[in-house]
């Protein structure tokens, strides 16, 4: 016998708090169908984001180290960004990749997706693998990027995350992914 599920909420009311430029915060009034308990919620709605997992020929990941404004420090992480409206995440991640990275690489596919935070994010992350990746370009900072690219050879990123170098939730999340695809490809 499977065990009950928690009762639904309803939408009651959805009122625009604040526009934020890269993401609107929703004040959202919602009531819970199995005893009519109301409450406020705030959900940050923006676009949906993409991660790049981009292995060279020697299995090595690209990553990139930046500095990150919610923690004030420097964060070890799979390129990757916004994905614009109606895009496709694939298109997305090759587009990050090669501005962030410079490199270019063949075979790319979706291989997962995550929510970063489902309690107060509406958006989803894609996670794109990409193969055979080499720096053939030039790099393409937007305006408050400054990005050290860095590769890790696959069999040290347990390590990296172990050791708290990543620490990026969805970075972690991408390279769970990876091993996964991996994985799969290997059996």
């Amino acid at each position: 016998m499977s065990p009950k599920l928690p009762s639904r909420w309803d939408l009651q009311e959805n009122e625009l708090h604040s526009d934020c430029r890269i993401f609107e915060v929703w004040k959202r009034r919602f009531k819970r169908r199995s005893d009519g308990v109301e409450g406020d919620f705030f959900v940050l709605d923006t676009n949906d984001w993409v991660n790049v997992l981009a292995l060279t020929p020697a299995k090595e990941l690209v990553l990139v180290r930046q500095f990150r404004y919610g923690t004030e420090e420097f964060s070890l992480e799979p390129p990757g960004g916004v994905i614009e409206k109606g895009e496709d995440p694939i298109v997305a991640g090759l587009r990050e990749l090669e501005e962030e990275t410079g490199y270019v690489g063949k075979n790319p596919r979706l291989i997962g997706t995550a929510r970063p935070n489902a309690a107060i994010l509406s958006n989803r992350c894609f996670f794109v693998f990409v193969e055979d990746v080499e720096k053939t370009k030039d790099l393409n900072f937007d305006l408050h990027e400054e990005l050290l690219t860095e590769l890790h050879h696959t069999n040290k990123l347990k390590e990296l995350v172990q050791r708290g170098e990543i620490t990026h939730s969805i970075g972690v999340n991408a390279i769970f992914h990876l091993f996964l695809e991996l994985q799969s490809t290997d059996s």
